[in-house]
């Protein structure tokens, strides 16, 4: 059974009886239902009645009623309201424009709009690279989504989108303080979407790709790198193979081993298991089975996308044919990037002594984790109620960062390389076992490093 979550926190407004015990009431009914009370504020009192904002943590809506309902059960107790914390974050969207000059006086206006202003546009006409010095394009990132591979929730359109991109931009600022700003565009057209990014990128110093759908997201990628004097970076895709990269250096250290020795299985052909096994092969990886829905991409396989044949051509230099279960078996390192419970607790015993395994699928990994740790060494996932979460956001702020300062026109494996080690890094080898390999997203020190080793490969 799920457990109860943050982001399916509710308050409800409650009115009841006063007596001694009143609140413990409402803590031990709504606690009964298996709900995680996180907070209860006394909002109004009388000399008989008292109003209650109960706040708690459930698993799921259904969950959220059944909350209300116990409450409500209650003698003397009456329900008015139920809020969905997450909902009420979202009210209005989650940024903002600020002005970084005060205008305070006519002065001020002369200087940051006309007459002043026109000196500044007649410098940057004479020499557009002052373009990155005198205006937000010194600091600015375009997220750019069409709303096709939405998180788990696949193609919701470019509107749906906008909540996760409007949370990357608060992300970029949060960790990196780089201003980046949503971009959904309503196209699903290859050639539109490339052409509607060269046209804004004047205005921005580098393009975060996100949550567009696989084989397009990779033709979209190419042509854009090819034909701007900015970074683009698809963080689908690379984001999350430099944290996996990361991850997998640190786990390889707390068991003795080297990447080049490694048998890997790759579940998931898509954008981020085909980025992944790329970004492995250049760390040095020499052995990596890639998988899809039919099983092992073979010599003999039919594959009928672009980066299948590729991966046809450059992965599974053993020729292994069969099923991602009888991949598994033999193997060093499972890495999952496709879809829930592929995998059982008998499919990790039947790999290597001290398996590796990252099952990155959300909400639910391949395999449960907990059947997993007890035949692997090191168990990862995407999820942030298990150790070892991989999460893009160890990854793409300080990369950014990185690039912006470096004034960087284009990104390649050998910064995602080195942005991988930078991660790896924050955890100081003598702090490193199986249940951390990965640094927190909260640690300081990871943005700042990764962003200096960018900068340092971009310059």
């Amino acid at each position: 059974m799920a457990v109860p979550s943050p982001g399916y926190s509710i308050t409800l407004r409650v009115e009841t009886a006063v007596g001694r015990t009143s609140t413990s009431d409402l803590v031990a009914a709504a606690a009964a239902t298996g709900a995680a009370i996180t907070a209860l504020d006394v909002v109004e009192s009388t000399p008989h009645t008292v109003m209650i904002d109960v706040s708690a943590d459930t698993r799921d809506v259904a969950h959220a009623d059944e909350v209300a309902a116990a409450l409500g059960a209650l003698d003397g107790v009456e329900v008015h309201k139920v809020s969905d914390r997450t909902f009420l974050l979202h009210l209005g969207g989650k940024l903002e424009s600020t002005p970084k000059v005060p205008l305070r006086n006519r002065d001020d206006l002369s200087r940051a709009y006309t007459p002043g202003v026109a000196r500044v546009c007649m410098a940057i006409a004479e020499n557009k690279a002052d373009a990155r010095r005198l205006t937000i394009k010194r600091n600015t990132v375009a997220v750019v989504t069409d709303g096709t591979a939405v998180l788990g929730l696949g193609d919701i359109g470019p509107e749906a989108a906008m909540p996760v991109m409007e949370g990357k931009a608060v992300l970029f600022k949060q960790f990196a303080g780089v201003d980046a700003w949503p971009v959904a565009l309503d196209t699903k057209d290859t050639e539109e979407i490339i052409s509607i990014c060269k046209a804004i990128a004047p205005a921005y110093g580098g393009i975060n790709l996100e949550d567009i759908s696989a084989p397009r997201c990779f033709e979209i990628e190419a042509r854009l790198r090819e034909e701007l004097d900015i970074p683009v970076f698809h963080d689908d895709q690379h984001g999350t193979g430099i944290v996996t990269l990361a991850a997998l250096k640190n786990a390889l250290k707390v068991v003795g081993r080297k990447l080049e020795d490694q048998r890997i299985v790759v579940s998931g052909v898509g954008a981020a298991g085909n980025a992944i096994i790329r970004l492995l092969q250049v760390a040095g990886a020499k052995n990596i089975i890639a998988c899809g829905r039919n099983g092992a991409i073979g010599p003999n396989s039919t594959v009928d996308t672009e980066h299948k044949v590729w991966l046809q051509a450059n992965t599974n230099p053993e020729g292994f044919e069969g099923t991602l279960k009888e991949a598994v078996a033999g193997s060093d390192v499972f890495i999952g990037v496709s879809a829930p419970n592929v995998l059982d607790g008998a499919d990790i015993q039947a790999m290597n002594k001290d398996a590796l395994v990252f099952a990155m699928a959300n909400p639910d990994p391949e395999v449960d984790p907990a059947e997993a740790l007890k035949y692997a060494a090191v168990v990862a996932t995407g999820r942030s109620d298990y150790p070892n979460q991989i999460n893009n956001v160890l990854a793409f702020p300080g990369i950014f960062r990185g690039l912006l300062d470096a004034e960087a026109t284009d990104i390649d494996e050998n910064i995602m390389v080195a942005a991988a080690d930078a991660i790896a890094s924050c955890i100081p080898e003598e702090e490193l076992h199986p249940g951390y390999v990965v640094p927190s997203v909260f640690d300081p020190e990871v943005a700042t490093k990764v962003a200096a080793a960018v900068a340092a490969v971009s310059s």
